[in-house]
């Protein structure tokens, strides 16, 4: 492998005007540069990216800090997201580094921060109390959250307005017909969590019904928390007709549940999600879910990232990606009368 000094020797410059050249420096000649290039290519030379970050303390790359757990790897909406989020890293020349801590998500934020690993940082969740978000405005790190701050933590992101799009779906089932309709949700300190449990409830006072804790469950955001979470709400004595699934996985979990009971979709039950997966068309009945377009949360992640790190000084800002719900067999729509209440 060549090294800077074998490319200065033959091309009969200095080590420093090597340098130079790589940083494109307008104190040396255009006709050095184009010896010293030619070499370059020669030699099939590649600067040490890291050596070459201690001088210039530019990493060009950019952090996702993944959090604890199996989320992440098992649930399609975060490859689907990444993909928006590589769309742009590729675009903008920048390298992805992805860093997880099964422990303490805390030392990892600080390598890559104290470390000078990346020139900034996604955060993919948000916590009614995150020390990670902290810990970036504290540092005046450039950095982005997926998802909605807490209210008094400052720092720029990137979100769909999840109390709307939940008060929607919800909405949608009341307009067909249903009066008992379940919520089943991911961790309660998420804040999207909150947010659509918010937009849950909203929609049924303003159809006169009065929110039941006993339809609102909470569990793990996997299909087996799904599953686990429907098994809860079809033993409760308020058995509901429809449930609402803050994730598509929860939904699917949710489907294996009832189909076990003996539940025919969308007849007996009727299921809507949340994100649009691929894989929600291809269920057996495909499900209805709230599309919050997943690519294009990313690619809006990375750009405004990429933002932040070329004006580190500008103020917070937030970014909405718009939602909409795309009905299809597992609400059973087509079964009710669609003017039962307007909307």
């Amino acid at each position: 492998m060549a090294t800077i000094k074998d490319v200065a020797a033959q091309a009969g410059v200095s080590p420093s005007t090597v340098s130079r050249v790589l940083a494109d420096s307008p104190r040396i000649s255009q006709e050095t540069k184009e010896r010293v290039r030619q070499v370059l290519n020669q030699l099939d030379y590649h600067p040490n990216a890291f050596a070459r970050s201690l001088v210039t303390n530019v990493a060009g790359a950019i952090g996702v800090l993944i959090p604890p757990g199996t989320e992440f790897f098992q649930n399609p909406f975060f490859s689907e997201m990444m993909s928006g989020v590589a769309e742009v890293a590729r675009s903008q020349g920048y390298d992805i580094v992805l860093s997880t801590s099964a422990s303490d998500e805390m030392k990892v934020l600080d390598r890559m921060i104290r470390g000078r690993r990346v020139d900034g940082i996604l955060l993919l969740r948000s916590r009614t109390k995150d020390p990670a978000i902290q810990t970036v405005i504290d540092q005046r790190f450039p950095a982005v959250l997926l998802g909605r701050p807490p209210a008094d933590q400052p720092i720029s992101c990137v979100n769909n307005d999840n109390v709307k799009a939940a008060y929607e779906a919800t909405n949608h089932l009341i307009r067909i017909g249903h009066r008992k309709i379940g919520f089943l949700g991911g961790d309660t300190a998420y804040v999207v969590t909150a947010d659509r449990l918010k937009g849950y409830r909203q929609a049924l006072l303003d159809h006169g019904m009065e929110p039941d804790e006993r339809l609102e469950v909470f569990s793990y955001l996997v299909e087996h928390g799904g599953y686990l979470g429907m098994m809860r709400l079809l033993a409760a004595s308020a058995r509901p007709t429809a449930v609402l699934a803050s994730d598509d996985v929860l939904a699917f979990g949710a489907m294996r549940a009832a189909g076990e009971l003996g539940y025919q979709l969308p007849d007996d039950m009727a299921i809507v999600g949340f994100n649009d997966i691929r894989l929600a068309e291809l269920a057996n009945p495909a499900l209805t879910s709230v599309r919050v377009n997943m690519h294009d949360l990313g690619v809006a992640a990375c750009e405004l990232l990429v933002e932040r790190i070329q004006k580190p000084a500008s103020l917070p800002t937030e970014r909405l990606v718009p939602t909409e719900l795309v009905v299809r067999n597992s609400c059973g729509a087509k079964k009710f009368p669609t003017n039962v209440l307007s909307v």
